[in-house]
C-alpha cells in the first residue's frame, strides 16, 4: 500500500514545499522548554512570547533563515560557589524553532520582565492578474 499525501492530488500543483514545512514543524522542539505563547495581535500581526527567566538580552539570539525562526538561549556558566537548598529555575540552554509561512516577517523583538516578545507581521503580496496569450500550435 502506498502512502497518499495531500500533495498527490492532481489539482494541487506546486505545494510540495507545504508538505515539507508541515513535516519540519512536527519535528521542531516538542520538549516544552521554555514555555511559550503565540497570539494574534492584529488582522495580520502575531506575537510569540517565550518565558526566559534568568536570561539576559546578551544570552539570547534570534535568526530567520528559509522561513524558519530560530530562538536560542545560552547562559555563561555560573562559576560562583553557591549552595542551593532548592534549584527550580532552569539554567539550561535551549533552541526553539518555528516555521513561518511565506510573507510572514519578524518586525522586532524585546525582552521585558523575563519574557522575550517576538513580533511578526504578514506582508500581503500585491495581487496581479496575468493574461496568458493562446498561440496557434
Amino acid at each position: 500500500m502506498t502512502k497518499m499525501t495531500f500533495t498527490a492530488h492532481p489539482m494541487l500543483l506546486g505545494f510540495e514545499q507545504l508538505e515539507r514545512m508541515v513535516e519540519q514543524a512536527t519535528k521542531s522542539g516538542n520538549d516544552g522548554y521554555p514555555p511559550f505563547n503565540i497570539e494574534q495581535t492584529g488582522e495580520s500581526a502575531y506575537r510569540i512570547t517565550l518565558a526566559v527567566a534568568g536570561f539576559s538580552q546578551d544570552d539570547l539570539s534570534i535568526t530567520v533563515e528559509a522561513n524558519k525562526l530560530l530562538v536560542r538561549g545560552r547562559q555563561a556558566p555560573d562559576d560562583t560557589a553557591r549552595v542551593f537548598l532548592h534549584q527550580g529555575i532552569a539554567r539550561r540552554q535551549f533552541q526553539k524553532s518555528f516555521v513561518l509561512a511565506d510573507g510572514v516577517e519578524v518586525v522586532g523583538a524585546t525582552v521585558e520582565n523575563g519574557l522575550l516578545h517576538i513580533d511578526l507581521k504578514r506582508i500581503e503580496p500585491e495581487k496581479v492578474v496575468q493574461n496568458v496569450e493562446i498561440r496557434k500550435g
